[in-house]
């Protein structure tokens, strides 16, 4: 295989491939499990460190997503916890004891559902903060790599990964290591869990909408906030979960 755009292209179009055929079931329980806590008047918290807060981004607050969403960010320890700035680092995701002030600041409702993406699932705030999810009875869908996961040890004290903490697992395809194009010294270039990861969230998105429609509901679905009314339409959803959401951080 050279380097190239074209092979790159290619070896993305394969995964999509794998990922779509793949993962269909558990795409529909994944949306099964969101669409009844969005009936419930549940909202969906999603976290992600690293490249994939890209996912809990992809999932909270963009147009054509559900409104009643939320973003967990490491960064919240410093934005909304008073946590000084240096507290933030390369390293922090692997602390579980994090995990529990992220909980602790985040606007939870017993009702409510999470999504947490990690590429490896080993990392220790990700590992004990599920543990958390679950300990407190939340449904729990992760987006992660099975390949990736699996060749790792996990950073956690329980032994834990992510993948093994999940009410649905989503498998994003992504090859050990994420790059995909092996490079002739070693190493390889072109990583593909934010691309797969991010349509499998579409894709869970657009199966909860039409279980919605399904029941009779009007979905609770963004509009751009560039095109007009958008704002409107938004403002008027969102206040429906006013202190639940968080938009800007």
């Amino acid at each position: 295989m050279t380097v190239s755009a074209e092979d790159y292209l290619a070896v993305v179009t394969e995964t999509i491939g794998w990922v779509a055929a793949s993962q269909r079931e558990a795409v529909g329980r994944a949306a099964d499990l969101i669409a009844e806590a969005v009936r419930a008047d549940g909202v969906v918290h999603a976290f992600g460190t690293g490249h994939s807060e890209a996912l809990a981004m992809e999932i909270a607050g963009r147009a054509g997503g559900l409104v009643p969403t939320n973003r967990i960010a490491l960064r919240d320890l410093v934005l909304l916890g008073g946590e000084p700035a240096d507290r933030l680092g390369p390293l922090l995701e692997r602390d579980p004891a994090v995990a529990h002030r992220l909980y602790e600041l985040a606007p939870v409702r017993p009702t409510d559902v999470f999504v947490l993406a990690s590429n490896s699932g080993v990392n220790g705030a990700m590992v004990e903060f599920a543990t958390l999810v679950k300990e407190h009875g939340h449904g729990l869908v992760a987006i992660t790599s099975t390949r990736h996961s699996g060749r790792m040890t996990s950073r956690h004290p329980s032994g834990h990964k992510l993948s093994d903490l999940a009410d649905v697992v989503l498998d994003n395809g992504a090859p050990y290591g994420d790059a995909t194009l092996p490079l002739p010294g070693g190493g390889a270039v072109g990583a593909v869990s934010s691309i797969t990861a991010a349509l499998l969230a579409q894709q869970v998105t657009v199966e909860v909408v039409a279980r919605l429609l399904a029941a009779g509901e009007r979905p609770p679905v963004y509009l751009s906030a560039n095109i007009p009314d958008g704002d409107a339409h938004n403002n008027e959803l969102e206040a429906r979960y006013a202190g639940r959401i968080r938009r800007g951080s």
